[in-house]
């Protein structure tokens, strides 16, 4: 009988939810942006919120006074807003650098392979993001450490690597984003259509002039869907520069260093990445970038 009953249960549940797809929809949304709204949503509304608290001087305990004198000290203090704009001019380094040597590459894969070679080179290309983030941040100091491998390249021509600091930390972040890179592009030149690029030929358009006026509107906003990925991560990191910046100091760090020390401080230091991608993305927003992600 009890298995009879719960049968019947079941299957009235069953039909409740066919003749109701909202509420199928609803229960099936509702853990997932719970955990959107709780966790994520509520993580960075404690962290506004903290960032306009204070810091005892003499006994480093937080304050829960509003104060606004947490940004004032940001945006005045000369040391801050160097260290705000270098991040920010090192993502966009970082995500033009990606972009110039992404797009030869998925090209190449995309339209010059073999078909039957173009999935391997793919796997090849996403292969480095199977790795520990560590171990090839760690790889490249040992890299463009001094006597390293770019040392011994550059020996013959009199010349020597760039140790480490800004454009080592530059060069290791190209390194460890270009793959969110290359994919939009290869899929974006992968679905442009063949016939285009011969319509253009048979026009007399050149290669040059093919590439500004069919190729290049067609890829630029998985460019930009890629820029998102680059942008961001380059914006937000801090252990690569720890390792390789030398005595390079970006946004991460501060926010890492204030922690224990200033809480607040290092609470309205946080809200600057999420300030800036949220209008890099307002920015990008119009060239058709979000529905490529």
């Amino acid at each position: 009988m009890t298995t009879a009953a719960g049968r019947g249960t079941v299957r009235r549940l069953a039909g409740t939810l066919h003749r109701r797809p909202r509420l199928r929809l609803t229960l099936l949304l509702t853990a997932p942006l719970l955990w959107l709204a709780v966790l994520y949503l509520g993580s960075l509304a404690v962290l506004f919120i903290s960032a306009f608290w204070t810091t005892n001087s003499f006994t480093s305990q937080v304050v829960k006074v509003w104060s606004t004198d947490n940004f004032h000290e940001l945006f005045t203090t000369p040391v801050f807003r160097q260290v705000i704009l270098r991040s920010v001019g090192v993502a966009l380094a970082v995500t033009v650098l990606c972009a110039v040597i992404a797009f030869p590459v998925a090209f190449y894969t995309a339209r010059v392979a073999r078909p039957r070679w173009r999935p391997l080179l793919v796997v090849a290309i996403l292969t480095p993001l199977w790795a520990s983030y560590l171990v090839k941040v760690y790889a490249w100091r040992l890299i463009l450490s001094q006597g390293g491998l770019t040392d011994w390249m550059l020996a013959p021509f009199g010349l020597s690597g760039p140790g480490f600091g800004l454009p080592a930390t530059v060069l290791t972040l190209t390194y460890l984003w270009l793959p969110y890179m290359i994919l939009p592009i290869h899929t974006a030149l992968e679905q442009l259509p063949a016939n285009l690029l011969d319509a253009s030929a048979d026009l007399g358009a050149r290669a040059g002039r093919t590439f500004r006026s069919v190729v290049l509107p067609m890829v630029l906003p998985s460019v930009a869907a890629g820029s998102v990925f680059t942008f961001s991560l380059s914006l937000g990191d801090y252990i690569t520069v720890q390792i390789v910046g030398g005595k390079t100091q970006l946004i991460g760090n501060l926010v890492y260093s204030n922690i224990e020390l200033n809480l607040p401080m290092a609470a309205a230091l946080g809200t600057v990445p999420v300030v800036v991608i949220v209008l890099y993305l307002l920015a990008i927003r119009r060239t058709g970038a979000l529905n490529s992600l």
